[in-house]
C-alpha cells in the first residue's frame, strides 16, 4: 500500500472541497473494493476522503410511493429498512443477499453503484427500476449512469449522495451467486409497472444491460411461460473459469423466469 493522507469530513461541503483541491484524491465509502485495491498497489491516491462521518448521507426516507436511500447506507441497513420494505421489498431482499454479513455491514449502496462492478447486484435493480442517482452536482438516470466496465457517468470528484426509486407492482431479483464471493455469475431484476416491464441483467457482460426481447414478451404476457423459447445471445458475454458465455446466457433466462415468479 502506498502512502496517502486521510481526512474524515463532517459535512458534504467539506468533502467536496477536499476532493476538488486534489485531482488524485478519492472518496472512501465502505471500502470493500477500494481498500483491497490499495493493498495490492493497483491505485495510488494522494488523499482518501472518508464519507462515513456525514449523517445526511446515511438517511433513508419514503414519501408517496418513493424511497430515497442515502449513499452511505450499508447493505444491511437497506435490507432492514422499514421504509425500503414498505415501498420496494424486492430491493430490500436483494440487499439482504449481498456478500456475507461482514460485507453487508460495511459495504454501502453508493459505493457499490459508483464502483459499477459488472457482477454487482444493485446496478440491475437500479436499471430495472429506472432509478435516479443523486450526486452533489446533479441527478442522473440509471439508464445513463452505467457506461461500461467499472465505468459510470460520474465526473472526477463527483460524489453519489442518494438513490431515488419508485414503487412498482412487481419488483424481484434472482441471481446465481458465485459460491465464494457471492457476486452474481448472473442476476436478473424484473420490474412491472402497469403495462410496462423492465428487465435488467448483471454478471454476464462488461456492464449491466436491459434485455429488451424479454421485456417485450413479458409486457404481452407477464408469466414465465411468455419466455418459452427465448434465449439471450451469448455473443460478447463474459466467459471465465467459473462459467462460459453460453452458460451465463442460459442462466440469465432461468433467472428472469424466477424473478417473474
Amino acid at each position: 500500500m502506498y502512502d496517502f493522507d486521510y481526512r474524515r469530513p463532517a459535512s458534504l461541503s467539506d468533502a467536496t472541497a477536499l476532493l476538488s483541491q486534489d485531482e488524485d484524491a478519492r472518496a472512501l465509502a465502505g471500502g470493500q473494493t477500494l481498500i483491497p485495491t490499495l493493498k495490492q498497489r493497483l491505485a495510488q491516491p494522494s488523499l482518501l476522503v472518508d464519507l462515513s462521518a456525514i449523517p445526511a448521507l446515511r438517511a433513508i426516507t419514503a414519501t408517496e410511493g418513493r424511497v430515497r436511500i442515502g449513499a452511505m447506507a450499508t447493505h444491511a441497513t437497506v435490507a432492514g429498512s422499514a421504509a425500503v420494505r414498505a415501498v420496494l421489498p424486492g430491493l430490500a431482499d436483494l440487499a439482504a443477499h449481498i456478500g456475507d454479513p461482514q460485507v453487508r455491514n460495511r459495504g454501502t449502496i453508493g459505493g457499490s453503484v459508483a464502483n459499477a462492478d459488472p457482477a454487482a447486484d444493485y446496478p440491475a435493480a437500479l436499471l430495472a427500476l429506472d432509478a435516479v442517482i443523486h450526486t452533489d452536482r446533479r441527478d442522473i438516470a440509471a439508464g445513463d449512469f452505467f457506461t461500461g466496465l467499472f465505468e459510470t457517468a460520474l465526473a472526477p470528484g463527483e460524489i453519489v449522495t442518494a438513490i431515488g426509486v419508485a414503487a412498482a407492482d412487481h419488483a424481484c431479483y434472482a441471481k446465481a451467486p458465485h459460491p465464494a464471493s457471492r457476486y452474481a455469475l448472473a442476476g436478473a431484476f424484473v420490474v412491472r409497472r402497469g403495462g410496462q416491464v423492465r428487465v435488467a441483467v448483471t454478471g454476464v457482460a462488461d456492464c449491466v444491460f436491459r434485455w429488451t426481447a424479454a421485456e417485450t414478451a413479458l409486457a404481452a404476457d407477464f408469466s414465465p411461460a411468455a419466455l418459452s423459447g427465448l434465449t439471450l445471445p451469448a455473443n460478447g458475454l463474459n466467459a471465465d473459469m467459473h462459467a462460459s458465455a453460453e452458460y451465463r446466457a442460459h442462466l440469465a433466462g432461468v433467472l428472469v423466469r424466477r424473478a417473474v415468479g
